[in-house]
């Protein structure tokens, strides 16, 4: 059986292995892929096709007839036609689970560097300031307290309840907006509607899936309903933020500060609003990216491989659960 990795770099870049792919067939692992073209090309003869961010359209499915099985290296499969797969029935497997720790603790990393300005700080003394400064210390930016200060989260699934705890455990109020209640949230959160949770909060963060109801859920019409001085933080989807709208609310103060992880356009444009914008943290979509997460990939992939050859594909998307 042939086996096609077609971008693994960012989940394994050297420190992970593909051995467990590799006891099931001949694996051909590639760090990046570029083109539809060179998808085609490198999909050839294979029969197992894994992905991160790579496209498989229709008309790749059509020109590689020979695919019997598709597992995406991560929660979301929007880079493939599913519906597509489903007709000429392929299963496609994802991970739903593997970054709830790493991704909430990542939420918390960009508040708190919001708050305290960490490396910033660090840089100066290491740059000489503090050496030279004639007070026994100093500070470049406001110095934000957490506790007493209410945390509202916008989607409390998995991550969204995890990123609550912490919250609570730093003295926060936490308020969620979400599809479903749940009783285990709400032992962490007041459940609340969209309007009460943008009036309330200090933070607001945003956990929540891209649906078309979420999309562009941070605009200009939502911001004017938050508090003066609100913080923003989006390690989900880049989509769910109308970027020129926060980067207009970061520059006049409505909003105080932003911490991102994820932007619309992944590597982020050179035009992108938000670059330019004041107090805008922005990082390269890492949240997701400890070692110990990648390797809760990397075993769930193997398993859904295993569970593919062994016919009862596992982690299925797109309906199509019997070979």
């Amino acid at each position: 059986m042939k086996i096609v990795v077609l971008d693994g770099y960012t989940e394994n870049p050297g420190d992970l292995s593909w051995d467990g792919l590799a006891r099931y067939g001949e694996l051909t692992v590639y760090d990046r892929t570029g083109s539809e073209e060179e998808v085609i090309r490198r999909i050839g003869e294979a029969e197992v096709v894994f992905v991160n961010k790579a496209p498989i359209s229709r008309r790749v499915l059509d020109a590689c007839p020979n695919i019997k099985f598709i597992s995406v290296l991560a929660t979301g499969y929007n880079v493939i036609d599913v519906e597509a797969a489903a007709e000429k029935g392929i299963p496609v497997s994802n991970v739903p689970s593997y970054g709830t720790a790493a991704v909430a603790q990542f939420a918390m990393a960009l508040l708190l560097e919001v708050c305290h300005h960490v490396a910033h700080h660090s840089e100066a003394v290491h740059a000489g300031r503090w050496a030279a400064n004639p007070d026994w210390c100093f500070w470049d930016y406001p110095l934000i307290e957490l506790a007493g200060k209410t945390m509202g989260i916008i989607g409390f699934g998995r991550i969204g309840q995890a990123t609550g705890r912490i919250a609570r455990a730093m003295g926060m109020e936490v308020l969620a907006y979400s599809r479903s209640i749940r009783e285990e949230g709400k032992e962490i959160a007041e459940y609340v509607d969209l309007d009460s949770l943008l009036a309330r909060s200090d933070v607001i963060a945003l956990h929540c899936p891209l649906f078309p109801e979420t999309e562009g859920i941070i605009n200009r019409e939502n911001i004017a309903k938050m508090k003066d001085g609100v913080i923003i933080i989006n390690n989900s989807r880049g989509q769910l933020v109308v970027e020129q709208d926060l980067a207009d609310a970061l520059n006049s103060g409505k909003i105080y500060a932003a911490g991102l992880d994820v932007v619309s356009t992944e590597p982020i444009r050179p035009d992108n609003p938000l670059l330019g914008a004041k107090n805008c943290l922005i990082t390269p979509h890492i949240s997701w990216a400890p070692k110990e997460s990648r390797q809760r990939i990397m075993d769930a992939s193997v398993e859904n491989l295993r569970a593919f050859l062994a016919g009862k594909p596992v982690n299925v998307v797109n309906g199509v659960e019997k070979i």
